[in-house]
This record gives C-alpha cells, sequence and structure tokens, in this order.
C-alpha cells in the first residue's frame, strides 16, 4: 500500500515537472487532458496586462466619446467686441503716446463740425481714465449685445447709438465745445443690451435695476465725454446729454428693429 503511494506520488511529481519544464510548442494536450485547467490563468494575465497598459488611451476615448452630442454646448465666438476695444485703443495709443497730428481731426468740434466726426469721436478719449472706464462697460454690454444678436449688429449698435449721441450733443451744447468718447455708445449698448434679453422673471428685473443704477453712476462721474483743446488748456466736463440720448437711441434702434416684419423661418 505504501508503494502505491509513493509511485503515485512519483508519478505526480513527474507529470508536474514535465508540464512547468516543457516549452509551449512541445506540450501534447493529448496526453495530459487532465491538466487542461493549468493553461487559464497564463492567457487571463497576457489580456488584463494588454487591456491596463496599450488600450487604456483607447478605453478612455471611449468614454468620452461615449458622451451624448446633445450636451455639448455650441460655442459662440466673439470677436467683433475686441476689434472695437482695440481700435480705441490704436486711436488713443497714437493720439497720446505718439502724439499724430492727424487723430486730432476726429473729434466732433462743434463749432464747424465734419460729417465723419459724428462717427470717428467716439474711438477718440480725452485721457486714460476715460478710456478704461469706457472700456470696461464696453466690453460687458457689449460682449451682451454680440452674443444675442451677432457681430453685425453689435457694429451697427455701437455706431448707431454714437452718433445719435453726438448729435445731439452738437445740437444743444455751446459751439466752443469739443466732444469725444463712447460714452453714448456704451449707454446705447446698455439699453439695447436690456431689451434685447427682457423677460418678467423678476431675477432679470433685480438684475437690470441693481447693475443699470451702477453703471449710470460710475459712467456719469469717470466719462470724460467733452473736452476743448483750443488755447494751450484743457476744459472737461462729464457730457450728461450724451450718455441720456445714448441710451434713448439704443430704445429706438430695437423699437425700430421690432416693427421689421422678419421672413419665414426654416425648420
Amino acid at each position: 500500500m505504501a508503494q502505491l503511494r509513493v509511485s503515485a506520488t512519483l508519478q505526480s511529481f513527474k507529470l508536474q515537472s514535465l508540464f512547468f519544464n516543457s516549452k509551449p510548442s512541445s506540450f501534447n494536450f493529448h496526453h495530459y487532458h487532465s491538466l487542461p485547467i493549468i493553461m487559464l490563468p497564463s492567457p487571463t494575465r497576457t489580456i488584463c496586462y494588454n487591456i491596463n497598459n496599450n488600450n487604456k488611451s483607447d478605453l478612455v476615448s471611449q468614454l468620452e466619446l461615449g458622451k451624448p452630442e446633445q450636451k455639448r454646448k455650441p460655442e459662440k465666438r466673439v470677436n467683433g467686441i475686441f476689434w472695437i476695444i482695440l481700435l480705441n485703443i490704436g486711436i488713443f495709443v497714437a493720439d497720446h503716446f505718439f502724439k499724430v497730428n492727424g487723430v486730432k481731426a476726429l473729434y466732433l468740434y462743434h463749432n464747424w463740425p465734419v460729417w465723419y466726426q459724428f462717427v470717428t469721436a467716439t474711438f477718440c478719449h480725452a485721457n486714460w481714465n476715460h478710456l478704461s472706464s469706457n472700456l470696461f462697460f464696453l466690453y460687458i454690454f457689449g460682449k451682451l449685445v454680440e452674443e444675442e444678436e451677432g457681430s453685425f449688429a453689435l457694429w451697427i449698435s455701437y455706431i448707431f447709438t454714437g452718433v445719435g449721441a453726438n448729435l445731439v450733443s452738437w445740437l444743444v451744447l455751446p459751439r466752443n465745445a469739443v466732444s469725444v468718447g463712447a460714452s453714448g455708445a456704451v449707454f446705447g449698448l446698455f439699453a439695447i443690451s436690456v431689451l434685447v434679453k427682457m423677460s418678467w422673471d423678476w431675477r432679470k428685473i433685480l438684475e437690470v435695476l441693481i447693475l443699470g443704477q451702477f453703471v449710470i453712476e460710475k459712467v456719469m462721474e469717470a466719462a470724460q465725454a467733452s473736452t476743448s483743446l483750443r488755447g494751450g488748456y484743457a476744459l472737461q466736463n462729464v457730457n450728461h446729454i450724451a450718455h441720456l440720448s445714448g441710451a434713448l437711441v439704443g430704445v429706438l434702434l430695437v423699437w425700430l428693429l421690432s416693427k421689421v416684419p422678419s421672413g419665414p423661418s426654416d425648420s
């Protein structure tokens, strides 16, 4: 009985030694058909190793691509407001740093104005405080208008409200005044940005009231919309007429556009 147990143990030891020491090509499955279960761990470890190392990036990319397209928000490119800001900065640098003589001809001289000065004066500023305050609010409200209506509407709104504010200023202010600044256009864009987003939501109304009073207070204090450069001195005043008229022109522009019939929209 003991001899049988020893022989069985030796036979089992020979089988295990033959299996682990033999090469895969020399292994004959028909002779050792009772041991196929030993082959399972090896390919399983190999597959897991390939997935964790070689296909990791593929799995991550598949998870990212699996997100539904409807949840991805479309990106809106806002470029018009940046070009307007760069134009204001460029004219200011040319005027106050490089002292380009032709820039002074862009101001609106009330005693004998030229037609293009009603447009170009909206891009000119008296000093850095005047420019920085206007650019701050110009970016806020101009960006809102461009996101809602597009770049072309932004340019039309800026020029239309700026020219309207300068025209009213020329009619009301004294003949010896000189008007510069984008304050009229800023107030016009503020009015337009509020009207195009107007709703009866109490949160929107509260937001408009808070932001509106802040803008009116700060811009009226900081903006230098009217200046006189004759006689070697600078007389600076806040042009409240341009502020209020710019806002009114913005309201008028939105009202006129609302009366234009729109064509049938394609589904």
